[in-house]
């Protein structure tokens, strides 16, 4: 074989493994492209994925807050009422018709935020703002009997009373302290 004929056949052999190493190079590229992409793809997805985690605990943390507050204002309005009333009772005024609706509508109220609050959690809060509104409740009535004007007011019924407010008070710090440390708490699960 001449030296000419060797050239050539070397060039074919040069350039044939030219052409399949471009070919799988070109396949492992492709190859490469895919993952790649797939990957950045999937990177995007988890980094949406994670934006709207933390977007949607801030909304619920805040609907939290307002819940919170919300039922704050609403025991406050009743207490309010409460601590007006219960001197004209104890006296024994009794409790006229627009003290006793006042009264009634602000208990509404304290169950109806308290129903609302229950939509954000977490159970724990749930079952306090449940207990705290128990003995609100539990107190109005008492209240609402001893300014009852059949009622006669007994020593009793106002050591029921005392210790009725006093629950109600209690179950008011209570919920107070720990809305309060789920509220500053960034790992609340969200339930």
């Amino acid at each position: 074989m001449s030296d000419a004929t060797g050239a050539v056949i070397s060039g074919v052999i040069a350039f044939a493994a030219a052409v399949i190493g471009a070919v799988i190079a070109g396949r492992y590229a492709k190859n490469g492209a895919e993952a790649g992409g797939r990957k950045a793809v999937e990177a995007a997805l988890a980094q949406v994925h994670s934006q709207a985690a933390a977007e949607h605990w801030q909304w619920v943390r805040s609907q939290r807050h307002q819940s919170f507050a919300d039922l704050i204002v609403a025991y406050a309005a009743l207490d309010e009422v409460v601590v007006r009333t219960t001197p004209e009772v104890r006296g024994g005024g009794g409790l006229d018709a627009a003290i006793g609706r006042e009264v009634r509508e602000r208990t509404l109220e304290l169950q109806a935020k308290t129903s609302q609050l229950a939509l954000w959690g977490p159970s724990e809060t749930n079952a306090l703002a449940y207990a705290l509104t128990g003995k609100t409740v539990a107190a109005v009535r008492v209240l609402l009997h001893l300014g009852n004007p059949s009622s006669p007011g007994s020593s009793a019924e106002w050591s029921r009373f005392n210790l009725a407010r006093d629950e109600m008070v209690q179950a008011h710090a209570t919920f107070l302290q720990r809305a309060g440390e789920i509220i500053r708490d960034p790992r609340q699960p969200v339930s």
